[in-house]
């Protein structure tokens, strides 16, 4: 039996922090998911061609110490198995074949950018997006573009600020969970 609605949260996580972690605990609170699916980006090529992105593996290996405990989600290594960019509309239609709806939950800040997306006007037919607040961005839902904000207050964290802070053990403890710590630092060195 097919799952009734399916959440997608699908990110680069370089590394995953602890407001990606809030952004799926709020997901899951809202009662609208069988599931969350938290995909790790294979070829982030928006990302990658700007360089210093960690592999793959290690991405995924960090998600999966980040998320899976979490009630709800579950990590998939979908995107990284399939070569060639990553692309939210090829994990939609992979998604569609065992759930009859799925929801692409994004953060506020990248709601603008929607219409440029891989093949947007399919994936506008085919998606309803959940909202992340984010610090300092409001969201005005793209025209023809099937919106809701998810509540929760916006977490002040990107795994762009980790990447380029020297920050000691202590301070990461505060920023990211535990699990994810030892192997973030290991990769550093």
């Amino acid at each position: 039996m097919p799952l009734r609605r399916l959440g997608l949260f699908g990110g680069t996580f370089d590394p995953p922090h602890n407001g990606h972690v809030a952004a799926l605990c709020a997901a899951a609170a809202t009662g609208r998911f069988d599931l969350i699916e938290v995909t790790v980006a294979g070829d982030p090529y928006r990302k990658s061609a700007l360089g210093g992105v960690h592999s793959a593996s290690l991405r995924l290996e960090m998600a999966r110490a980040a998320f899976e405990h979490l009630a709800l989600v579950r990590v998939s290594d979908r995107e990284i198995n399939r070569p060639g960019p990553s692309y939210t509309i090829d994990t939609v239609l992979e998604l569609l074949e065992e759930s009859d709806d799925v929801d692409v939950l994004v953060g506020a800040d990248l709601v603008a950018q929607l219409p440029s997306w891989h093949r947007a006007d399919e994936l506008r037919e085919l998606v309803t997006v959940g909202v992340i607040p984010r610090p300092g961005a409001t969201f005005v839902a793209p025209e023809g573009w099937d919106c809701y904000e998810i509540a929760m207050e916006p977490v002040d964290l990107s795994s762009t600020f980790l990447r380029e802070a020297s920050l000691d053990r202590e301070a990461l403890k505060l920023l990211m969970p535990d699990d994810v710590i030892a192997i973030y630092q290991g990769a550093k060195e």
